[in-house]
Parts: structure tokens; C-alpha cells; sequence
């Protein structure tokens, strides 16, 4: 578990407070505060407990505002980790909550799927993997996920500012890590509120599912990552972790991450078909496949997914499908040579 760091000022009417994300080894979110004459606009607003939520109180307290003057919060990406706490804030404000319309399109389908809905998906999805039925009899015992967060009445595009009186917020979209996932550009103060999409350290998860969707989100993370260097910035606001500056430089270290991740994978891939389950099973993770929990099972192969639907489009990977509608892949065929 990380160590929280203080809730700090940040000087140019930004203020970071850190709110726990209780039993994950992330350890908390950092929720940026900016000042405006309306009252305090909040870049993400965190996990939904009791805990963060008396966090969240203190932290703007200390800034000398309370959640009851908050004008808004902009929501980077659906998270529960980032946008768990929104609807609590609206209730005890009146803020008006905003969000890219990709993820407030995606927040609509989880909430009409309901638990049970969800469930039968995950349980459809593992089968199409692959995973040996004592996996899909775990998942088919598991209580639903959890509930989708308050519904966002904002609805966010691609380069437009955010309503923060006095101050200059433009929408970066950067799908990827979810289909509507967005930087924010502070253009008065030189920073750019990067969410999940860039962390000094860590990567983030980058996954497709259901496994049998046809958009390729590792693709367009790239590409979000790598046009972030046009946008000169100075510093970093992430999410978690902590600030950093070389925005470009470690956009590209991230890029260079997921190429030898392809590479690891398109040499795993042979002649003879092999499923989803059994090329995420034989990859190597922080744990081993055995040791991992299911969750973090299905997460892998959502990231195995995702690399697959790369080399896809790069035509190193060939899909096929069987009778009863397992996924499975090969290398691509190797056409003799011509005799001369």
C-alpha cells in the first residue's frame, strides 16, 4: 500500500488532496482542486466510501472551501477509483458533473446490462477465451460488479474548455485506457492533468473486452500517447503516483513498453491455433498465472486481448473461430518462396 502524501497547495489556484482508495495497492487518487470565483472545480473526485469521502471534506477545508461550494467536477475517465464520489458531491452542492461522451455511452450500457447482466457477460466472454469451466463456474458464482457511478449531466468533446470561471481547461481526449478517457490542459497555469493516461512509473491498463468487439484500444492509446508532445505542458498532474515533468519522454517510454509487449507476443504465436487463455496463461506477469486472482486472471487476458487486436491490424496475428465459438489465433502463413 502506498504512503498518502499531504493535501498541498500547488500555487496558481491549484490544490492537490489525496483521497484513499481503501484495501488497493494503489493506496489513493489525487484530486486536483482549482480555485475559481464560482467555488472549486475538481479534476476527477475518487472512490465511493466513507473514508475517502471524509478525505475529500478535509482536503478542500484545508483550502478553505467545503464540498457544499463545489462548482463542478470533471471526470477523466469512468473509474470507480475517479468518479466514485461524484454524485455524492453533486447531492451535497448542486455541481454539475462532466464526462466524455464515449464513457458516458459506456456508463449507459453497464447500467442497462444491471448486475445479473453483467455477470452472464463475463461468463459468455471466458468461455470465448478459452478458460476451463472450474474458471467460468467461479465467475458464474461471483456477486455482481459494481454499480456504475452517477450518471454525468455534462457531456464532454475533443478540445473544448471546461466551465471553470477565470481560468483556461481544454479537453484532451486520450482514449485508451477507457474509450473516453481525457487529459486536461490548465492553458493559463502550464499543466496538464494527465488521469490515468501517463504515470511516472506505472502503466495503465489498457484491456479489450468483451474480447470479441472489434475497436483495437491499445491503437488508439498510442497514438493519444504520442501526441501529447505536441502540447508543451511543463508539468504533470497524474492521478496517482505523483507530479512529474518530461511528459513526451515518458509518453514514449510507455509506447516502447507496449512494442516489446507485442513483440513478446507475436513471437508466442505459432502455427497451431492457441486461445485467448492460453496465450495470456503463458505470458509473464508480476504473479504467476496460478497465483493470480480471478480477477486479475480476466484482466490479463483483457490486456492479452487488446495486444491481439494490435498485431491484428498489424497483420501479425490471424484470428480464427471455432464451431461452438472459442477465439483463437495463429502467426500468419508463410507463403513459400517463389522458384525463379
Amino acid at each position: 500500500m502506498r504512503e498518502m502524501p499531504p493535501v498541498e497547495d500547488l500555487g496558481g489556484g491549484i490544490w492537490s488532496i489525496p483521497v484513499p482508495i481503501p484495501d488497493n495497492p494503489l493506496g489513493y487518487t489525487l484530486i486536483y482542486a482549482l480555485e475559481s470565483p464560482s467555488g472549486p472545480v475538481l479534476v476527477d473526485a475518487g472512490w465511493e466510501h466513507e473514508e475517502s469521502w471524509q478525505a475529500l471534506s478535509a482536503g478542500l477545508e484545508q483550502m478553505g472551501s467545503s464540498i457544499t461550494d463545489v462548482h463542478g467536477v470533471v471526470v477523466t475517465h469512468f473509474h470507480p477509483d475517479h468518479s466514485g464520489l461524484a454524485g455524492r458531491v453533486r447531492e451535497a452542492s448542486g455541481a454539475w458533473i462532466a464526462m466524455h461522451q464515449a464513457d458516458i455511452d459506456l456508463l449507459r450500457r453497464i447500467d442497462d446490462l444491471g448486475g445479473s447482466g453483467q455477470r452472464e457477460l463475463e461468463v459468455r466472454q471466458l468461455r470465448l477465451a478459452g478458460a476451463a469451466e472450474e474458471e467460468v463456474d467461479l465467475w458464474a458464482r461471483l456477486d455482481p460488479r459494481l454499480d456504475p457511478p452517477q450518471m454525468p449531466d455534462r457531456p464532454l468533446m475533443d478540445g473544448e474548455l471546461v466551465d471553470v470561471p477565470g481560468r483556461k481547461l481544454r479537453v484532451v481526449w486520450t482514449p485508451g485506457h477507457s474509450p473516453g478517457h481525457i487529459c486536461l490542459h490548465l492553458e493559463d497555469g502550464d499543466h496538464l492533468f494527465t488521469g490515468d493516461h501517463v504515470l511516472p512509473s506505472i502503466t495503465p491498463h489498457i484491456g479489450l473486452f468483451p474480447f470479441d468487439e472489434e475497436h483495437d484500444p491499445l491503437s488508439t492509446f498510442l497514438d493519444s500517447l504520442a501526441g501529447l508532445s505536441e502540447l508543451g505542458a511543463a508539468q504533470a498532474l497524474p492521478a496517482h503516483e505523483h507530479r512529474f515533468t518530461g511528459i513526451g519522454p515518458r509518453a514514449a517510454e510507455i509506447i516502447a513498453h507496449h512494442e516489446e509487449k507485442l513483440d513478446l507476443l507475436a513471437a508466442a504465436l505459432g502455427q497451431d491455433p492457441a486461445t485467448l487463455w492460453e496465450l495470456a496463461s503463458a505470458l509473464p506477469w508480476r504473479r504467476s498465472w496460478a497465483d493470480m486472482h480471478a480477477l486479475a486472471r480476466r484482466m490479463a487476458a483483457s490486456e492479452t486481448a487488446a495486444h491481439l487486436r494490435t498485431l491484428e491490424r498489424r497483420e501479425q496475428a490471424v484470428r480464427h473461430t471455432r464451431p461452438e465459438g472459442v477465439l483463437e489465433w495463429t502467426a500468419p502463413s508463410i507463403a513459400p518462396a517463389a522458384k525463379g
